[in-house]
């Protein structure tokens, strides 16, 4: 198993989880709702910097793997279900919605691996769709996370919850898109 830079930042990603998670399970008289807002969207921003950067920084310095490939969006899809079980509890977010969300990444994460070991991996990569659901997801998890208003008179909430229902809106269509293509790729063998 190799180690670098890059599964370093893979691996923090993964280790930065239960901290994410127990900041909002601090007592409050101790540390403030406000406070337990400010160093989770913190900890949920660094961690999606971290995804954005460790790819960077494998393709750049040529340090890919397979292992790295598989750790990568495990951490990714750990890190977004504990945000939005985190989001449920503290009634945020609505469990449906969690549930379609997370059910689409347990179920494409399954689809991909079996594609891979039927040599097609590449039929079911990453595509536009999803990266515009990812984005819609990391925004809204962040928004919902920081909950103050970012601009006097803006409910930040709102604009959360938008782009929750966005995100969950592509999911479901991204969901379909990827369950077609592999349909096509079984009928075409």
């Amino acid at each position: 198993m190799p180690f670098n830079l890059p599964i370093f930042l893979t691996w923090l990603r993964v280790a930065l989880i239960p901290v994410f998670v127990g900041v909002f399970y601090l007592p409050q008289a101790e540390y403030p709702l406000v406070w337990q807002n400010i160093i989770g969207t913190a900890l949920f921003a660094l961690a999606a910097i971290t995804d954005w950067f460790d790819g960077f920084l494998a393709r750049r310095w040529n340090q890919t793997s397979q292992f790295g490939a598989f750790l990568d969006p495990v951490a990714d899809k750990l890190m977004v279900a504990a945000a939005l079980i985190l989001l449920v509890e503290i009634d945020r977010a609505p469990s449906w919605l969690a549930v379609i969300i997370i059910g689409r990444e347990i179920t494409i994460s399954a689809l991909r691996e079996w594609m891979a070991q039927l040599g097609k991996s590449k039929s079911v990569a990453v595509n536009m769709i999803g990266k515009l659901k990812t984005t819609a997801q990391m925004v809204s998890i962040l928004l919902l996370l920081w909950w103050v208003p970012l601009i006097p008179g803006v409910s930040t909430p709102l604009i959360g919850t938008i782009a929750l229902y966005l995100a969950g809106i592509l999911t479901i269509v991204s969901m379909f898109y990827y369950l077609r293509v592999a349909a096509e790729q079984f009928k075409s063998n």
